[in-house]
């Protein structure tokens, strides 16, 4: 029996995100207008389905392996993330960090597994450094409570034998120049990226090193499919698509194709950056020239200091909201803006005027069980979705992982992903988004002293 699946809505992101904003003009991919067959389809064009473009070339050789991205590469949520690639115990959506020891010593080795694919591609297309560095990551606290909790996460660092080093408040100040910080955790391993020119190279390198059987295609988003015999026929604005397979990489946007409906949770945080720092402000800010830093509270400001292609700037991303639609008005992102404005001028007071260049809202899919949304869904159709805040490496990892299942192959990350439980069903509504925006107000509050 023939099955349509239609898309009910396409991603809408809010504001030009600074990521890409700062870049030189990248490589451009076409608009797809005509009909053509090909072995593999990937939706999706972030962490996870370059990541699984990237693994099927190199299982198929000679398969036709298509990409589409609704938009432009590095314009969604790839491109609006902190560029935070974390490989320690990290759970966004939850007020905790930890698993059990055992569990969690599989997902670091996992995690480092994405990490490790990503430098290597860096190296492999010869990145500029800042597209993935492996300078590590602070996670900061201000007060009793944060300190508490970094305790807490440092007690399980032993458990894991991880290791870290205790930052005191001034040693918060010389990394940072600021005196906002009372103290922190230097995490050695996290890989720090500029995550628009990342996508964007990464995207380029897939295409040129496998030209002859790998295309990519932007402003092509999915309208519907169709399956028909033993293949699937998919319709996108201009072009119909045959293919053997489907990865969907679209995150929370699996639920717009019918799939995970009233499982999966769809949260937008916002975040700023500013203008160039000239000369005279960076030699009145001091501290390091790159830097990354999570508040021990997951509530809290997010904070980078980048150097490089786009100039030296800091990044400010705090604010949450739950919106079922997937969409926010224009006018909330300014709104948070002005809150980031206060964010900062509060860390780095010697600077307080300089100006906050941009300002910008980004899709988040969380469920309420902190799982993913991995697996095949529909015959010969495969999810990797639903990274709970932790795209970059979990989403690397769940397009890997999509690509070994399509293909068969029963790999360790498949292995991991298939003992997940499927994402928890939401309360009904109105009672799902009164009691998500309540828990969001109320994590804000607690998180106070670190907006």
């Amino acid at each position: 029996m023939n099955k349509t699946i239609v898309a009910k809505r396409l991603p809408i992101d809010p504001g030009p995100a600074a990521w890409k904003e700062i870049l030189p003009k990248q490589k451009r991919f076409p608009e797809l207008n005509d009909t053509i067959n090909t072995e593999w389809l990937i939706i999706g064009g972030g962490f996870a389905g370059l990541s699984a473009a990237k693994k099927l070339c190199e299982l198929t050789n000679k398969d036709k392996v298509t990409l589409i991205e609704a938009s432009e590469i590095a314009s969604g949520p790839a491109g609006r993330n902190s560029g935070f690639m974390i490989d320690l115990p990290h759970e966004l959506g939850s007020g905790s960090y930890q698993d059990t020891v055992e569990r969690d010593k599989l997902h670091v080795k996992l995690n480092r597994y994405a990490l490790d694919f990503a430098l290597n591609a860096s190296k492999e297309y010869q990145m500029p450094k800042e597209a993935a560095d492996p300078v590590g990551r602070i996670n900061s606290y201000v007060n009793k409570s944060g300190e508490n909790h970094n305790q807490e996460y440092l007690k399980h660092l032993n458990q894991l034998g991880e290791k870290y080093k205790e930052l005191s408040a001034s040693d918060m100040k010389e990394v940072t120049g600021s005196d906002f910080y009372s103290g922190g955790l230097f995490l050695p391993g996290c890989l720090m990226l500029q995550p628009a020119l990342y996508i964007s190279k990464l995207a380029e390198g897939i295409s040129n090193q496998y030209q002859d059987n790998f295309k990519l295609y932007e402003n092509t988003p999915a309208l519907e499919f169709q399956n028909n015999i033993n293949e699937w026929v998919v319709k996108t604005p201009k072009a119909t698509i045959h293919t053997k397979k489907i990865i969907m990489a679209v995150n929370g946007h699996a639920e717009s194709f019918g799939f995970y409906k009233r499982r999966l949770m769809h949260v937008f945080t916002y975040a700023s950056m500013t203008r160039h720092l000239t000369d005279e402000e960076q030699k009145t800010l001091k501290g390091h020239k790159s830097w990354g830093i999570n508040p021990s509270d997951p509530m809290g400001s997010t904070v980078r200091r980048i150097t490089g292609i786009g100039g030296d700037r800091i990044l400010i991303r705090n604010r949450w909201t739950f919106d079922p639609s997937m969409e926010v008005p224009i006018d909330r992102v300014k709104k948070f803006g002005n809150d980031q404005d206060e964010s900062f001028k509060k860390r780095f007071p010697m600077i307080k005027e300089v100006s906050m260049e941009y300002k910008w809202g980004g899709r988040l899919c969380l469920s309420l069980n902190s799982v993913p949304a991995f697996g095949e869904v529909e015959k010969n159709i495969y999810s990797a979705c639903c990274q709970n805040g932790i795209g970059t490496a979990k989403g690397t990892l769940a397009g890997i992982g999509a690509a070994d299942l399509a293909a068969g192959i029963n790999s360790e990350i498949v292995k991991d992903m298939q003992t997940y439980d499927q994402p928890k069903k939401l309360p009904p509504e109105p009672f799902s988004t009164i009691g998500a925006r309540a828990v969001i107000k109320w994590r804000e509050f607690k998180a106070k002293a670190e907006l």
